[in-house]
């Protein structure tokens, strides 16, 4: 009987290690590259360390550099004096008529998109006076999902040369041209007669800025990046197209008064469908 449990204690201290070892089958393997590390020269593997240490860190810094990126959510927008943009603001938000007065500040207030996914952007009214649009498209242009440049069509030919030279600051920006909102050029005052088309408003506009780049080039290298910096605007050798430009550039007619004045709705619904596809 003692003898049968022997062999028995026998047979399951052999099995158990049988176990042990089909447990660890790469025993061999680590011990020979622990000899092998515990044989390097110590400089050698602080190095290696180091190495490790700069990749983890490398990809640490990427992967909070790519997901702390601000999300982009306003849509500016901007233009002239005059050319509609507070009636515009207030149409957008209510679709009621509103008089309005030249702004000499900002006015900001959520807009929810005409789609399906109930998209909701902060909609920003910039003050249009020349001493003034500097520092409000340098405080707002970075948060820019969409611009909105208002164009009075109606006296578009007098305002050609300031509209261009406008824009030309918008598009020559370097935060703007790096982050590429969607821009999208609002033909405003449809209503009025001798209002010009959004057709030749941009052939116009192409013209002109490709007059104002050929006279601005020689000064680019001097420019420091503000607001009309060092971008070059278009593709060079060729003249200038709004489709040249790294952003998606629209232009559209539409008109914030409305056909039928304070009493009637406004035609806004080419810019609505745009702005609802942001």
């Amino acid at each position: 009987m003692e003898a049968r449990m022997e062999a028995d204690n026998t047979v399951n201290m052999e099995g158990k290690a049988d176990v042990e070892m089909d447990e660890n089958p790469f025993e061999p393997y680590i011990e020979s590259l622990r000899q092998q590390l515990e044989d390097q020269d110590p400089v050698f593997l602080i190095g290696v360390i180091v190495a490790l240490a700069v990749i983890v860190i490398t990809c640490v810094f990427l992967k909070y550099f790519l997901t702390s990126k601000t999300v982009r959510s306003a849509v500016l927008l901007v233009g002239l004096c005059d050319s509609g943009k507070t009636l515009l603001f207030s149409r957008l938000l209510s679709g009621k008529f509103k008089r309005t007065q030249t702004s000499i500040t900002d006015s900001s207030a959520p807009y929810k998109a005409k789609n399906d996914k109930g998209s909701t952007w902060t909609l920003i009214d910039l003050p249009g006076h020349d001493s003034l649009r500097p520092q409000y498209l340098e405080k707002f242009k970075s948060a820019a999902r969409a611009i909105v440049f208002v164009v009075d069509s109606a006296i578009f030919q007098k305002e050609v040369r300031d509209v261009a030279e406008f824009l030309y600051v918008l598009l020559t920006d370097t935060v703007i041209s790096r982050n590429s909102p969607s821009l999208l050029v609002a033909c405003n005052k449809q209503d009025i007669t001798m209002a010009k088309s959004a057709k030749l408003i941009q052939q116009q506009l192409e013209k002109e800025m490709n007059t104002l780049r050929v006279t601005r080039s020689a000064a680019l290298s001097s420019q420091d990046g503000s607001v009309g910096g060092s971008v070059y605007l278009g593709k060079k050798g060729k003249d200038f197209e709004f489709s040249q430009l790294p952003m998606k550039v629209k232009f559209l007619e539409c008109s914030a008064r409305g056909g039928k004045g304070e009493d009637g709705d406004a035609d806004i619904e080419s810019l609505e469908k745009s702005l609802a596809k942001l």
